[in-house]
């Protein structure tokens, strides 16, 4: 049963981005095609990369001038909607005007934009995005690779001294990069002054590596095979002075290194801080394939039939058994959440990318950092849980390459280390509650010092979402004691939330300063010490933001039947997150033994009555068949038929 209020309403403010991938990307022109040979994969990929709309696409975040659309949101949006096609072409799309591109415009000024701008929106110049090394992935403020600039000269040496300080695994370098964005250690009148970022041509016209530029492949990947990821090393190359991006530091001939931001940590995260929609991109295109993986599983579910019930004569649908539920409804429950949690993230992005220079302040600029990557963690590692799940609903037809399934498993494998690995990233979110962003952040040297006060923690972390009037006032309505308050109680769901992100946040706290007082030369041991509690912190909290995120867009819905199939989603997934964390739950007294049994009757018994709902939940999302590209989805029901008169004539 279609529902398209429910859809307008996951479409969200950019719908219109959306609509228009469904129209423009129609077909299966767009669409992997199984058991391609990497050069087949690498080649239709890049040919089809030239054939992509720019407006609205993924190179609408550009400015209008330069041929884009100044529309950072719908950008992002676009490529989500590439990632339900193939997401080889979203990661190569991606590469080009996200991360290439994305840094001439965020980290280069006028003269840089001028000149390479159009060539890159319309793919003329491709290009690479090389910070990575083969030694340091997470660790980028200690890239290895040089940039020393020589007065004489009036250019930059860039050198990599080692093979661990080879750029790796970055996208476009094997094959049809032309330009990268390297990112390297700047040095000029004998002192280093952190990582910058230079335009540096690495093929001539013919495609062949510039002087003093090696090129590799990475070869087979275990997904992915369209993106020609490949190592580049430089020995020493030479750069003009004017191909260093200097938005955020400036070298003049003589030399001289000027910057607004004088501290090297803060002007580096600065920097990295205008890379932001990468991440969020990831976060969101793993979510888009999740919503493919559940759409193809649920959709086999209601017409793959196995074994017979007492009574009857038809053998039961997939998707009517209890366990079947257990595996699909749970995981569409969160991909609702998370879709929603997105949503507000994209909206916080284009805000902030799209506001009057000096007009977002640097405590907004972080906490969109951090939301971004902690979203980015848990969409990703919900991408692997849940499209594992599908696969296995699917039994043997999920593993087979034509059911998409297979495909989508692996070519998402990666999302969970790419733009950051996530354990990192929860660390960046947890660092990020317990030090309130103060001014040397990224450095661990505040430990022992006044940072961890729980007051002062508490009136600048807990922050809260769009709806805080709302979240709010369903807190204050929850009743004290808990055996009086209804298991399907929002402002209760919500209560436990942040009372778990609370709790173990303060716990934390009294850890760091107790390993403060105890260790405080030893920086390292003191965080390493509660590494595990730091990562619960932050994982906490981002299930926190995903509920209110939720509970908001339930709120948004204005017709009231969907308001009504929405909040027992919202039910679900509160109440399947409570009962994942229930030795928490029960260790700390927030659950009675007795309630704790309630949660999980009360989870199956919504599970029973979401059942005939799972198709339109689905569908909702609006994944074209052709997108779905799911062999078994157009064959089963006719093998399903046969079967059905086939037991007819015995009986």
């Amino acid at each position: 049963m279609s529902n398209l209020a429910l859809q307008e309403l996951l479409d969200g403010r950019w719908g219109h981005v959306r609509r228009a991938a469904r129209e423009q990307l129609a077909g299966s022109h767009f669409v992997t095609v199984p058991g391609e040979t990497l050069e087949e994969a690498r080649s239709r990929v890049s040919k089809l990369l030239t054939e992509l709309p720019t407006e609205p696409g993924v190179a609408a975040g550009f400015p209008i001038e330069y041929g884009g659309g100044a529309d950072p949101g719908g950008s992002v949006v676009a490529a989500e909607m590439l990632a339900q096609i193939d997401l080889s072409l979203m990661v190569k799309a991606g590469v080009q005007w996200g991360l290439f591109g994305g840094a001439v415009v965020a980290l280069g000024t006028k003269r840089h934009h001028d000149a390479y701008l159009r060539d890159i929106i319309s793919a003329a110049l491709p290009g690479c995005f090389a910070m990575t090394e083969t030694g340091h992935g997470s660790d980028v403020q200690n890239l290895r690779t040089t940039c020393t600039y020589d007065p004489q000269t009036r250019t930059f040496d860039l050198h990599t001294p080692h093979e661990a300080a080879r750029k790796d695994y970055i996208g476009n370098a094997a094959r049809d990069g032309r330009m990268a964005v390297v990112f390297a250690q700047l040095v000029t009148g004998g002192q280093s002054y952190g990582v910058h970022a230079w335009l540096v041509p690495i093929r001539d016209g013919n495609g062949d590596p510039m002087p003093g530029v090696t090129i590799g492949d990475d070869g087979h990947k275990a997904g992915l095979l369209g993106v020609d990821n490949g190592r580049l090393s430089f020995d020493h190359v030479t750069v003009p002075r004017e191909m260093l991006l200097d938005r955020y530091g400036q070298v003049d001939e003589d030399g001289t290194y000027r910057s607004t931001i004088e501290n090297d940590t803060r002007r580096f995260f600065t920097m990295l801080g205008t890379l932001v929609r990468g991440r969020v991109v990831v976060g969101g295109s793993a979510s888009a394939a999740t919503r493919s993986a559940l759409t193809i599983a649920v959709r086999y579910g209601d017409i793959r039939r196995q074994f017979t019930a007492p009574g009857h004569d038809r053998e039961v649908a997939l998707n009517d058994y209890l366990a079947h539920q257990r595996i699909l409804l749970p995981a569409l429950a969160t991909t609702y959440a998370l879709s929603f949690a997105q949503e507000e993230l994209v909206t916080a992005l284009h805000e902030v990318q799209t506001a009057p220079a000096g007009a977002t302040d640097e405590h907004r600029q972080r906490e969109l950092e951090s939301r971004a990557a902690g979203l980015k963690a848990a969409q990703t590692w919900h991408a692997t849980r849940t499209i594992q799940a599908c696969r296995e609903a699917l039994g043997g037809a999920g593993y087979l390459a034509e059911n998409r399934l297979a495909g989508l498993k692996a070519d998402t494998d990666v999302f969970t280390t790419f733009e950051g690995d996530n354990k990192v990233l929860l660390q960046l979110v947890a660092k990020g509650l317990l030090t309130g962003y103060r001014d040397a952040f990224g450095s661990l040297d505040g430990w022992g010092r006044a940072t961890f006060v729980a007051e002062q923690v508490r009136a600048m972390v807990l922050e809260r979402t769009a709806a805080r009037a709302l979240i709010q006032r369903l807190v204050e309505a929850v009743p004290g004691r808990d055996e009086e308050v209804a298991l399907t109680d929002r402002g209760w769901h919500l209560r436990m939330f942040s009372d778990r992100e609370e709790h173990l946040l303060d716990g934390v706290i009294r850890r760091l300063r107790k390993g403060a007082a105890q260790k405080k030369d030893r920086p390292f041991d003191i965080f390493n010490d509660v590494q595990d509690h730091v990562l619960a912190v932050a994982s906490a909290h981002i299930d926190r933001v995903v509920l209110e995120a939720f509970v908001a867009g339930v709120d948004r819905a204005a017709d009231p039947e969907t308001k009504a199939l929405l909040s027992k989603v919202c039910d679900l997934y509160a109440l399947s997150t409570i009962e994942a964390h229930k030795g928490w739950f029960l260790e700390h007294q927030r659950l009675t033994p007795a309630r704790s049994k309630a949660v999980t009757a009360m989870v199956n018994d919504l599970l029973r009555q979401l059942r005939p709902r799972m198709r339109e939940l689905v569908d909702a999302f609006a994944v074209p068949d052709e997108w779905l590209n799911c062999a078994v989805l157009r064959e089963e029901p006719a093998r399903q038929e046969a079967m059905a008169q086939f037991d007819g004539r015995l009986s």
